[in-house]
């Protein structure tokens, strides 16, 4: 290969549009320099058309460049890669033995799985951490170096990295094998990296242990991984440690036996057991969808739980999601499966009958039970269940339909989130995968209508790349919770491929028979999962129309009792949620209880209450309380208990 002409010059835009020239094989270093003597300091990486670099190699060709700072995106990005490698190295300083695997960046922070005959232990995180300090202080530079395979190979079985050794003999022929040096330490890695191991910085820390399958595959050696957080600063990272705690103190999971709405069991792992309170939650959130739905112009449906092997075949589940499937075989040996989604029984009630452009758009709705084989490791209280109810629909229409629906769509979808409390909502466009049905040009036409559409939509996106379903493009709909955290619960798909596999047709203006667009919609997603999001939104104190119990008329004495039932009588004659707490107990511990409960109206009655007719309405766990007729406090509570208004936006 012929050497560069140190004489050529190539020409670097930068981010304002200018364009400076430099000496082929010039660095970002630099390209720093030359800007101003802060940016070089500042420096830790640089973008090369799009692609990030470390700042000292060689530019030999015309590009865009942009200089990297450690206070930026990707260099908070660095900072916890360069504290993955600082922590391995700690490692394997303290422990010699310990065979290094992967170490990728993560949200908000950075993992390593080692290979370790003993058990790490919490107070081995104090050591490891106590020693990555010690190593940023020596701050050595983090050079890249390319080896042969050969080298490489050689160097990692000397060293007993096995794991090493397989990576790099996976990796494809020809690829450089790239390694990363800090002092005597070294790992392989494709990088970049930072130029050394001072700018990880001191604001990090190790979070917690857990095992992990070498390259996540169960018949593999069991690794111990370790997890760590890293921030630009102390106080970046004290603001993470808190929203932690308060994500632990908003655990669904926790409040849910609080106030005893559910509970999970390993007999039927990933199924939800729901108590009587839980489930008041469970139907109030249906009944005002199925309301919204039945106003939104959709017409709910019902389909079975087991379908045959050769519909899921036929719509192309069967190879994408047979290992998520649970399937059951008869004695004439028909195979079936419990349906993982909805989607082709949907298209099967399409079908029946004749379908004209007239009848279009149909809006079809189901709360379709189903199940999806997750693996056992994944599983997380009703966050992450194997057996969900999804708040489902399929909107079938024409390609001329396919805006007007997608904007009626997301403003129901807006109307919902905000009706539940979430107003903060960002949305992500999901393009083909790489491994998908239908031809290019049927993508390209969908793609080209769900950009459209949401465009007209007036809502703003980002994109995923290669994360639709692999039968069309979607959108993915994030809220925010109460402490910032994200969740994905809506989407929508446009799907030109499934009405086809599945032979779905209308008669169009021209007698000719068609094939239907198919929208795929949720707005809740799963309800165990949204509800899950619900409980750590509100921290289990919801707002009245979703509490599962929404009043608790608490005695002060059994003189009172008798009345207390007419009170109760009333209250649920009015359509309010209630219990009745006539132990013989004292008013503040009776009270102490129904807080933790998350109970958000107490109604105390005592002897002058009940000769009186009146109620004393207390607000929990607040200590401001009115006293009211029971008439009045009657109509006062049915209004304030009323599910938000369901007319279509």
């Amino acid at each position: 290969m012929q050497a560069p002409d140190s004489q050529a010059e190539i020409a670097l835009t930068l981010p304002d549009g200018s364009v400076r020239r430099f000496p082929a094989g010039t660095t970002g270093t630099t390209v720093a320099e030359s800007i101003g003597k802060r940016l070089a300091r500042d420096a830790v990486a640089v973008r090369i058309d799009g692609d990030l670099r470390d700042l000292y190699l060689p530019i030999e060709r015309d590009a865009a460049i942009a200089i990297v700072t450690r206070e930026s995106e990707d260099g908070l990005g660095l900072v916890r890669h360069d504290a993955a490698h600082v922590m391995a190295e700690a490692v394997q300083d303290l422990y010699p033995g310990t065979q290094v695997t992967i170490g990728p960046v993560i949200d908000n922070g950075f993992y390593y799985d080692f290979a370790r005959d003993e058990p790490f232990t919490p107070d081995d995180l104090e050591k490891i951490e106590a020693r990555m300090h010690e190593i940023v202080d020596r701050d050595k530079p983090l050079v890249r170096e390319v080896w042969s395979r050969d080298d490489a190979i050689r160097h990692f079985a000397d060293a007993g990295e096995k794991y090493k050794v397989e990576l790099i003999e996976t990796l494809p022929p020809g690829e450089d094998i790239s390694i990363y040096r800090q002092g005597d330490w070294l790992d392989l890695c494709r990088g970049p990296h930072s130029p050394s191991v001072g700018r990880v910085g001191h604001a990090f820390k190790l979070m917690k242990l857990a095992g992990a399958y070498w390259r996540g595959d169960s018949r593999n050696a069991m690794l111990q991984r370790i997890y760590g957080t890293a921030w630009l600063n102390e106080k970046d990272l004290k603001a993470h440690l808190e929203r932690l705690a308060e994500a632990e103190r908003r655990d669904h999971r926790r409040i849910g036996r609080e106030m005893n709405l559910f509970h999970v069991q390993e007999e039927s792992p990933g199924a939800v057991f729901w108590h009587p309170k839980g489930w008041n939650l469970f139907r109030t959130i249906e009944r005002y969808m199925r309301d919204r739905l039945e106003n939104g112009g959709y017409v709910e449906i019902k389909t079975p739980q087991l379908m045959d092997r050769s519909l899921w075949e036929a719509s192309g589940h069967w190879d994408k999601f047979r290992e998520h499937m649970f399937t059951s075989q008869t004695e004439d040996e028909r195979i079936f499966a419990l349906k993982p989604m909805n989607c082709p029984g949907h298209v099967q009630i399409f079908k029946q009958g004749l379908k004209s452009y007239r009848d279009l758009p149909l809006r079809l709705a189901e709360f379709g039970a189903c199940h999806r084989n997750e693996p056992s490791g994944a599983l997380h209280g009703i966050m992450r269940v194997r057996a969900f109810t999804q708040d489902d629909a399929h909107i079938f229409c024409t390609e001329d339909q396919i805006t007007a629906e997608t904007e009626t769509f997301c403003a129901l979808l807006q109307s919902v989130y905000r009706d539940f409390g979430f107003e903060e909502l960002t949305v992500k466009f999901s393009d083909r995968p790489e491994v998908r049905a239908g031809t290019d040009e049927t993508w390209d036409k969908a793609e080209g209508a769900l950009k459209d559409a949401v465009e007209a939509a007036g809502l703003p996106y980002t994109l995923n790349p290669g994360e639709g379903a692999f039968y069309g493009p979607k959108l993915e709909f994030v809220l925010r919770d109460a402490i910032g955290r994200d969740w994905q619960c809506g989407t929508l798909q446009v799907d030109f491929v499934l009405p086809d596999r599945l032979g779905a047709t209308y008669v169009g203006e021209d007698g000719e028979k068609h094939r239907p667009v198919m929208l795929h919609r949720a707005i809740l997603g799963s309800f165990e999962r949204f509800i899950g999001v619900l409980i750590e939104n509100y921290a289990g104190r919801f707002p009245l129309w979703l509490a599962p119990t929404q009043v608790v008329v608490a005695t002060i004495t059994q003189e009172a009792d008798a009345y207390a039932e007419e009170v109760v009588k009333a209250l649920r004659a009015a359509g309010l949620r209630v219990e009745a707490d006539l132990r013989n107990e004292k008013i503040g511990y009776k009270l102490r209880e129904h807080i933790v409960a998350k109970t958000p109206i107490a109604i105390v009655l005592g002897k002058r209450e009940a000769e009186q007719g009146m109620v004393v309405v207390r607000r929990l766990p607040g200590q401001v309380q009115e006293t009211l007729a029971l008439a009045q406090a009657v109509d006062t509570l049915k209004k304030e208990a009323s599910a938000p208004a369901t007319e279509s936006p």
